[in-house]
């Protein structure tokens, strides 16, 4: 096939694509033709730091992985309704780092597909249909996701939300409604956990029925980088199941060891979920993810006589890639990595946030850190012009940041899991260059927006300073 230009692939793009499928870097896209590792690189070759894709969980094009998926597809790959060793091997390994009772999987295609069957498997167990979500949660593109994600269905030009679902309070200790500045984190996990008591109690006397499933991520991405109070699933967990209702705990995004210290981000909050949903790294971004439930609420699946099936969901090559991907994880210890490089990230970031006043709160876990971008720290008020002028400068920079949160003044850090101490060093030099940049600017004219800074044609290029903070870095 021939390679087009950038501009040509642009053009058919915008000529055949949904203009709602958007890019990163909308005004200027990068056009990624290979991945190694922690890296991507463009059409000219150039060198990108990947600092955000959780996806390519064990790192872009691990060659392990590679030659599993090759291998296996050049032998078969077919329906999953045939027996096949890799789909139950994967099944068993995946049981094996589940708290016991969680030991029945189901095979899907994607997060979307796993928490799709999620909110299926609880309303057939529970037979009520009302859902409690967290406000700013996102779970996935279907219908019956975007009708419980208050990311996607609170929108402008959204569907507003349905009677059947219940939005709880996002248990953001630092600006979500109860904060860290009046409450200790005991009292703040109470507190938030108290609304979901409330709705329980609510629904089951407004609609006769209660409630059938809460659902949230462990560690809450699109809502901000949200590390939720330690003792607040604890409570959330009493609340539902005492009116009945089951626990799904979303791992799409924070699952298999990201956070280091355990294979799962709920293991954190020494609770058991009654369904955990797993998504794309699984796969290292191959289509593969997972739902894994009791016994119990798969035999109420059963029971219903509608048979389950996934054409595709586990099938022998995508099973293959997911084996190899625990090899990875496995051999190369990268839980014991997050966890090293993760703390280091968190130690700088932190250290960051001492020198710039703009650095409102840093929070995460293992390889899962978030950095809240404020106006200043007394209001708490989100800065958003100030993210997304360090997002565009370090993509000069050629290193690739996201941003989230209900205001997209959250700088979000989820790197492939190879990620090393190194591009702690290189991603924070950055950070603090550019925020000492964004001082001086507002400093010198107070009236100039980080857009109008982005349209100039003779910007500099960011070469980090040698300041006090790098030399910090390099005493750590």
């Amino acid at each position: 096939m021939q390679d087009l230009t950038k501009q040509e692939t642009i053009a058919l793009r915008e000529k055949y694509i949904g203009q709602s499928c958007q890019l990163f870097f909308r005004d200027n896209p990068l056009k990624i033709v290979k991945g190694k590792g922690q890296y991507l690189y463009d059409e000219n070759g150039d060198q990108y730091l990947d600092c955000i894709n959780n996806v390519a969980h064990v790192g872009h094009c691990h060659p392990d992985v590679v030659e599993a998926g090759c291998a296996q597809m050049a032998e078969l790959n077919t329906n999953s309704r045939f027996l096949h060793d890799n789909i139950v091997l994967c099944a068993k390994r995946i049981v094996s780092t589940m708290p016991r009772g969680l030991s029945v999987c189901f095979f899907v295609n994607s997060g979307s597909e796993a928490n799709d069957l999620a909110l299926r498997l609880a309303q057939i167990h529970t037979g009520r249909k009302d859902v409690i979500a967290l406000e700013h949660a996102y779970h996935g593109h279907l219908t019956s996701l975007i009708e419980i994600s208050h990311y996607k269905f609170n929108l402008p030009g959204g569907i507003g939300k349905k009677d059947h679902v219940h939005v709880a309070s996002i248990p953001d200790p630092y600006r979500g409604k109860y904060r860290n500045d009046k409450y200790g984190d005991e009292e703040l996990g109470e507190l938030y956990a108290e609304e979901v008591r409330q709705i329980c109690e609510n629904a089951k006397n407004t609609n006769g029925g209660g409630i059938s499933a809460f659902i949230a991520e462990s560690m809450i991405s699109c809502g901000g980088q949200v590390i939720p109070p330690k003792n607040y699933f604890q409570q959330v967990y009493k609340h539902v199941r005492a009116a009945g209702g089951v626990c799904i705990a979303d791992e799409v995004q924070v699952g298999f060891g990201r956070v280091g210290r355990h294979w799962w981000a709920f293991e954190d909050y020494n609770v058991r979920p009654d369904i955990v949903t797993m998504g794309k790294p699984m796969g290292n971004g191959h289509p593969i993810a997972a739902v894994v439930t009791t016994p119990e609420i798969a035999a109420s699946f059963l029971g219903t006589g509608v048979e389950y099936f996934n054409t595709y969901g586990g099938n022998p090559v995508s099973c293959a890639i997911a084996n190899a991907v625990f090899d990875t994880i496995e051999r190369e210890n990268l839980r014991e990595r997050a966890i090293t490089v993760g703390e280091y990230l968190l130690d700088c970031c932190q250290q960051l946030a001492k020198k710039h006043h703009f650095v409102g709160d840093v929070r995460g876990a293992g390889l899962f850190v978030g950095l809240d971008i404020v106006e200043d720290r007394l209001s708490r008020r989100p800065n958003r012009p100030c993210a997304e002028y360090v997002r565009q400068r370090l993509r000069e920079a050629h290193i690739l940041i996201s941003l989230d949160g209900p205001e997209s003044n959250i700088i979000k850090l989820k790197p492939p899991m190879v990620f090393s101490k190194e591009n702690v060093n290189e991603v924070v030099a950055a950070l603090d260059s550019v925020l000492e940049e964004y001082k001086h600017k507002i400093d010198s004219d107070p009236f100039e927006t980080p857009a109008s800074a982005e349209g100039r044609s003779n910007i500099k290029k960011l070469r980090p300073h040698k300041s006090v903070f790098e030399k910090l870095i390099k005493s750590m």
